[in-house]
């Protein structure tokens, strides 16, 4: 049987327990699509296991801040469906996608996992995924009950193989007690770029190791929130070009470098490898940073954080926007229990599901109407900051695999970040590698 192996590069984002923290672990290998087919091809399906003449389905999540809300939503499912077990696999966002790719071309990867937009084309267009738009049509579920951005991120190849499950919106986090004691006005809506900086030079303070704002090197809790913000973008409307290389997108990322190399108001890459960013932000030693709709329920259960922490709305480049991802749930194409797998799918993609993960404060639900139940929901942070800024979202840029350009451009933007290349350098160098892999998806 083929094998699938990936170089590993460290990739900070927004998607998961403590995303400021995680080290990314992907494709290096624009073949990999081919190579997963092909050891799928070869391989028995998953082993579901069964007690009594109960079905039991394993479903994989990564956030252990969001189990909670997960396993209130499989009780009641259960309850509805008593014929069919559900367990969680809970593996760290860390090792999720290495281990979720070694058990689909082992074939015993879950019944049902979570998906991110982003890696959707890759495990569909591998045949990893089991399709389920003729189940929709069968079932006549009204897919417009959910964003439409959401429904668009699952579908490959007009086939839908994702239950939008949440949407990402975002805001600037901020310690409410280090900007008092520093006598810095709060942030709101009419702060700019620029009033970060000036923020964050009257928050360092570096002989007693506070740090105005932490600015790590991450795609979807870093520069794809200040990219679209100057006007720049990282792949072509069609698909076939990067953006890296156009002035505007260059000015999205140095905004980020800026803060470390030239006005020395965020901790080194080093520091932030070694600690952390939301560790640091959570014990006070970093006065702002970005995050995401999934971070508050996280940070709930940080007694420091729910004394100190307060939320206001992104900065604003030129415009407002950004890029915006979102998990969905899918079910493994060689699952023993398609029909069980796809129950499970329905109720997870149910109003009432969306209930629980909005009245608990653990996501926003891709399911329309519950964002104002998500903004209700954890009242010692102003959720509604977060949820007015979902108009703002855009698609996150991916392409079929979009690893193989996505992890080489935090490889080398973290040159950037440390000083040892120019932001144009090493944008240059980005770009070319990203055509270079884009041109190769092509043929």
């Amino acid at each position: 049987m083929q094998t699938l192996t990936r170089s590993k590069t460290p990739r900070e984002t927004g998607s998961t327990e403590s995303r400021h923290a995680q080290s990314w672990r992907r494709t290096a290998s624009a073949l990999s699509v081919l190579c997963l087919a092909a050891a799928l091809a070869g391989c028995a399906p998953a082993s579901g296991g069964s007690e009594g003449n109960a079905v039991t389905l394993t479903y994989g999540i990564w956030d252990k801040a969001q189990q909670p809300a997960m396993e209130q939503i499989i009780e009641e499912f259960e309850r509805e469906n008593p014929s069919i077990d559900v367990r969680i696999t809970l593996t760290p966002w860390d090792a999720y996608w290495t281990k979720l790719k070694t058990a689909a071309t082992g074939g015993s990867a879950p019944d049902v996992f979570w998906m991110m937009m982003d890696r959707l084309k890759l495990y569909a267009d591998g045949g990893v995924l089991l399709p389920l738009s003729e189940r929709i049509r069968d079932d006549h579920l009204d897919m417009s009950n959910y964003v439409d951005a959401t429904v668009e991120g699952f579908t490959w190849q007009d086939q839908i193989y994702g239950m939008p499950k949440d949407t990402n919106s975002f805001g600037l986090f901020y310690n409410k007690t280090l900007f008092a004691q520093a006598g810095v006005p709060v942030p709101d809506e009419t702060w700019t770029w620029d009033d970060v900086v000036s923020a964050a030079q009257n928050l360092t303070d570096a002989d007693g190791g506070v740090y105005g704002i932490g600015a790590p090197v991450a795609d979807v809790l870093g520069y794809y929130l200040t990219i679209p913000q100057a006007g720049g973008y990282v792949i072509s409307p069609d698909g076939t070009r990067s953006g890296y290389d156009d002035p505007r997108t260059i000015a999205g990322l140095r905004f980020w470098s800026d803060l470390i190399n030239r006005y020395h108001v965020s901790p080194t890459v080093q520091q932030m490898t070694d600690t952390d960013v939301m560790s640091m932000f959570t014990s006070g030693k970093i006065a702002m940073c970005y995050g995401g709709s999934w971070d508050p329920i996280a940070l709930s259960m940080v007694p420091y954080a729910t004394e100190n922490v307060a939320v206001a709305p992104l900065p604003k480049g030129e415009n407002r926007s950004f890029y915006a991802n979102g998990i969905g749930n899918v079910a493994f194409a060689k699952t023993e229990h398609p029909e069980e797998a796809w129950t499970f799918l329905q109720f997870l993609g149910s109003k009432r599901a969306a209930e629980i993960q909005a009245e608990t404060g653990t996501v926003i639900p891709a399911f329309k109407g519950e964002e104002d139940t998500y903004a209700r929901a954890l009242p010692q942070f102003d959720l509604k900051v977060i949820t007015d800024q979902l108009p703002n979202g855009l698609p996150i840029p991916s392409s079929i695999d979009t690893a193989v350009w996505s992890d080489f451009a935090i490889t080398e933007f973290t040159k950037a970040w440390t000083g040892e290349e120019s932001v144009e350098q090493a944008a240059r160098i980005v770009a070319e590698q990203m055509n270079t892999a884009l041109a190769t998806e092509a043929k």
